[in-house]
């Protein structure tokens, strides 16, 4: 019992010296940049009423919420799984008088559950995300920002991740799917198990859909993926605009970080109940799952009075640490 009493709950992470000295190096470094970038440093409360915490961005984080009564008034509170939101709060209510806001956190989330087997449930977040424009000029500073993060944590040989989330949206728009079919067709384009999919469509007599579908999961690979996607897609206006929107992010990053090699992945629902067009995310060669990610989610703020275009990206300061120690 007393061995018991000194262990952490699992998934709980303390860092201690020479860690948390080097953590702290890199927290002063990515905030400099930040700061230098024209960014506003928000420190919001590890606590909000739950309504807030779970509004607009916040819907997909309610099973990742620890949620307990307000002793204080009896409101259900809840511990923050993801600043995102609150980000998008602050830019809403505090901010109403700028056009466009650009607001930069860190500090620790904690989360019910762990991302992936065996990872934390208390991850130091740090992130960027810019409030009031729509335009992919907004998208291409996130990104720059992004990959300079990984950069200054010490990455390298970094891959880029780039999807677009109406596309999946365009070819099922006809299709009337009830949230458990919804949820069952999102996990097999995750696992892009063709059987898996082909067994669903005959199910549910969608056969049309589920080939569109497969050609979807198939659109994988460098940026020539965008060519042949307009020969294997039914190219509407939705459809050819986010080509469109993924040539130009792909040329313009191409440019300005040509070592990157870019991934295109057509069928990448990353946070798709709450992104709104293009989707990215980071990674390098050995790590198994991405360094940093994030996309465009506008209408954020709506529901606290004021609906924003957005963009940002996040990532686990833990995480980068061990990057940067691996010496990848």
């Amino acid at each position: 019992m007393g061995t018991k009493r000194w262990m952490l709950p699992d998934g709980m992470e303390e860092v201690l010296p020479p860690v948390s000295w080097q953590l702290e190096e890199l927290r002063r470094r990515l905030l400099d940049h930040y700061r230098g970038s024209g960014y506003e440093l928000i420190l919001p409360p590890l606590v909000e009423h739950l309504d807030a915490l779970l509004t607009g961005t916040g819907h997909d984080l309610e099973r990742q919420t620890f949620k307990f009564a307000d002793p204080q008034g009896g409101r259900m509170l809840g511990l923050r799984a993801d600043m995102t939101p609150q980000a998008a709060r602050i830019a809403a209510r505090r901010y109403a008088d700028r056009q466009v806001v650009r607001l930069c956190y860190l500090g620790t989330v904690l989360r019910t559950a762990p991302d992936h087997p065996g990872g934390p449930r208390s991850p130091r977040q740090v992130g960027c995300e810019l409030f009031g424009e729509p335009d992919l000029s907004a998208d291409l500073e996130v990104l720059r920002l992004m990959l300079r993060t990984l950069e200054l944590a010490g990455a390298r040989e970094l891959h880029l991740d780039l999807g677009h989330v109406d596309i999946y949206r365009a070819v099922i728009a006809s299709v009337a799917l009830d949230i458990e079919d919804e949820n069952a067709l999102f996990e097999i384009l995750q696992r892009k198990s063709h059987p898996d999919l082909a067994d669903f469509g005959r199910a549910r007599g969608l056969d049309s859909a589920a080939q569109m579908l497969a050609s979807l999961m198939d659109l994988n690979g460098d940026v020539s993926v965008l060519q042949r996607a307009r020969q294997a897609l039914v190219v509407d206006a939705t459809v050819d605009a986010a080509l469109r929107t993924l040539e130009r992010t792909a040329q313009h990053l191409s440019r300005e970080f040509p070592s990157v090699p870019i991934h295109v992945d057509l069928a990448e629902l990353r946070g798709l109940r709450y992104h709104t067009g293009l989707v990215f995310a980071a990674f390098v060669p050995g790590f198994g799952r991405e360094l940093a990610r994030g996309g465009r989610y506008d209408g954020v703020g709506r529901e606290f009075g004021r609906a924003l275009p957005a963009t940002g990206f996040s990532a686990d300061m833990n995480e980068l640490l061990r990057l940067g120690e691996s010496g990848q």
